[in-house]
């Protein structure tokens, strides 16, 4: 059930950390009791299956506390497909996306609060130390198998704890040490962490948070070495070149598209994989799972849509014809650059689709981050010079970006949240906006970047003033064309920048592991709202691309990557300061404190503030909200429950 979302940001930031640190129970938004005898109905292929005896009866297979939702609209009723898209080869965060991280919990439909997902109900003590979380009693895997409190511990004491297999992420960790699980009977976990942790809900909300329930150990435990002592016959049996390698061959990982290349892996997903995603595919396909653990108001298994079906198309030119030609259902991804607004609107009727609204929750759609760990002593002094960075900030004509790519929408913006966000930080947001080359160029001066006979500055070295920025213009095509103008604004300063276009999977290896950029593109889209990672203001994340060796350092505990300077660390000290926080004023002062030292270092360079986008959905498509958050961190659509959308009768 969708609600009025009136009240702000300011009010969802104090509620919901004010209600999880009373330790009270909270019940699902979207929920109301269940139990086994009112799952009574199903899609007519489930209910063939039963009477032939080949699978158990409806209320058997979605336990007995499966999660009573609400749909937006109407009960729906059983059939059909939806049809969605792929880019490419590296799109596995579209299925993601539209199938829903199914963790513990997520977020309700207006990003507002936390509720109960896969647990039933969750309480929080001990000031926000302590979080127990109670399980669906009798709910089973895609496979039929039960999902109990042994999956999450082997989930945690086996892989999130298990340094030999990847180092412990952040987000299950307080005062420096990872979470103590304890499984208190068959159907409750609790997690321990040694500090208060106010964000930890919230995390395990976004999309990388569903590790505690992500695999099943029935199946996924034959690939670690401590439950089967053949393990070396399956390694080479598979092609693997190590343990580690073999488990995400065949199980997969939050952002990989092995996650869905395996159609024996069992998962509690609305739709398990009946095509996978793998090489030379040119359609991935997901069946309704016959196991899953939510029914509507009136008792009806879901999902209702009996499959989910996505072509891959190559450039997001097809994409567009596959919506102009009305073979996309539900669309966002990759089509809602303002310059493909036009034509889409145009062709509404021909496509027999409507517009929904796609909200910004805050920060820049286009942000570029010079390498402060670069390889090459010489560009690292080159980026490390402040001057040079906003030399370079004042040198960028944002609104002549904006009137040309952007159709006129948007304001030039660095980045961090809007002015009406409690979070707003005025000087990370507008700092070195102005165009003013001749400012620009005295700066540049300053620094002693003398113009050659060919009009490009040198260095010290004698070298040019050349470096890339890397890009991948299929995920937003705006960023190329915003370069091409940025390039020429640049040269007319005498800096030489080449774009560097790259698919998605090299330039992921290029800026994120490697190390080897120059500069990248990434979106700030961020309000730094907890569950958020506030990537260009901490180097925490593999987008944070202005300093991957420091994001290493702090994610090995110190024994990899580089020291970061001391601004960086007391920044990274404060961060996780304000993860553990419970009081909302005082985490929005902490983070205010941090914009405040990421302001004066100044090392991200924004172009515009983010602005509301719009996807596209078939006119017979039912439940689908008008509106909707656009968000990684939501993530989009998936906290609208599009396991409750369904075609309409003709």
């Amino acid at each position: 059930m969708q609600r009025d979302t009136s009240r702000g940001s300011s009010g969802w930031v104090g509620s919901l950390t004010a209600r999880l640190m009373r330790g009270v129970a909270i019940a699902p938004l979207l929920a109301l009791p269940a139990f086994a005898q009112d799952a009574t109905g199903e899609a007519p292929a489930l209910a063939d299956l039963v009477a032939a005896g080949d699978l158990p009866p409806v209320a058997e297979r979605v336990g007995e506390e499966p999660e009573v939702v609400t749909p937006l609209n109407a009960v729906g009723h059983y059939g059909g497909d939806l049809r969605i898209y792929l880019r490419g080869s590296s799109d596995h965060n579209h299925i993601l996306r539209v199938v829903g991280p199914q963790g513990l919990v997520r977020w309700d439909p207006q990003y507002t609060q936390v509720v109960p997902n896969v647990a039933e109900r969750f309480e929080v003590t001990e000031g926000g130390r302590v979080f127990t979380f109670y399980l669906r009693d009798g709910m089973k895997w895609s496979d039929g198998e039960p999902f109990t409190a042994d999956d999450v511990m082997f989930n945690i004491q086996d892989l999130v704890l298990n340094n030999e297999f990847a180092p412990t992420p952040p987000r299950y960790t307080s005062g420096g040490e990872p979470l103590k699980a304890e499984k208190l009977d068959d159907y409750t976990v609790r997690f321990t962490f040694k500090e208060p942790y106010g964000d930890f809900l919230a995390e395990l909300a976004s999309p990388l948070g569903q590790h505690p329930v992500l695999y099943a150990k029935h199946y996924c435990s034959q690939f670690l070495p401590s439950y089967n002592d053949d393990i070396g016959a399956l390694i080479e049996a598979n092609d693997a070149t190590d343990w580690q390698n073999l488990f995400l061959q065949k199980c997969g990982d939050l952002e990989i598209p092995a996650r869905w290349g395996n159609p024996e892996r069992p998962t509690l997903d609305p739709w398990i994989i009946k095509e996978p995603y793998v090489g030379g595919t040119t359609r991935v396909v997901m069946e309704r799972n016959p196991y899953f653990w939510q029914i509507d108001t009136e008792g009806n298994q879901l999902p209702y849509i009996d499959q989910m079906i996505a072509p891959i198309d190559q450039d997001v030119e097809s994409l567009i014809l596959s919506v102009i030609g009305g073979k996309v259902d539900f669309g966002l991804r990759h089509i809602d650059p303002p310059a493909n607004r036009p034509v889409l609107a145009e062709n509404r009727e021909k496509g027999d689709y409507h517009f929904f609204e796609a909200k910004s929750t805050g920060g820049t759609d286009m942000s570029i981050s010079f390498n402060l760990t670069h390889k090459d002593p010489d560009m690292r002094a080159l980026f490390n010079q402040k001057d040079f960075r906003i030399a370079l900030s004042l040198g960028m004509d944002r609104q002549a970006i904006i009137d040309t790519v952007m159709l006129g929408e948007g304001e030039p913006w660095q980045h961090g949240p809007f002015e009406d966000h409690p979070y707003y930080h005025e000087k990370i947001a507008t700092q070195f906006l102005e165009y003013d080359p001749e400012k620009a160029n005295a700066l540049l001066d300053g620094l002693g970047l003398e113009r050659g006979e060919d009009g490009i500055r040198r260095m010290e070295n004698g070298e040019p003033v050349r470096f890339q920025i890397d890009v991948i213009p299929t995920f937003d095509p705006t960023w190329v064309d915003s370069l091409q103008l940025i390039e020429q604004q640049w040269a007319e300063l005498g800096i030489d920048m080449e774009i560097n276009p790259m698919e998605r999977t090299f330039f992921y290896e290029r800026t994120s592991n490697s190390n080897d950029h120059d500069a990248a593109v990434w979106r700030a889209t961020q309000s730094w709202v907890p569950g958020q990672i506030p990537q260009m203001l901490v180097p925490v994340h593999h987008d944070s691309r202005y300093g991957i060796a420091w994001r290493d350092w702090y994610l090995s505990g110190g024994t990899a990557g580089e020291e970061p300077p001391a601004n960086v660390k007391k920044r990274l000290e404060l961060y996780d300061k304000a993860r553990g926080l419970t009081d909302p004023q005082e985490r929005i002062a902490t983070f205010h404190e941090i914009a405040d030292i990421a302001a004066d270092n100044f090392e991200v360079l924004g172009v515009s503030k983010a602005v509301p986008t719009y996807g596209i959905v078939k006119n017979d498509l039912m439940n689908v909200p008008d509106s909707m958050p656009s968000s990684w961190y939501y993530p989009t659509p998936s906290p609208t429950l599009p396991q409750t959308w369904f075609w309409k009768d003709e």
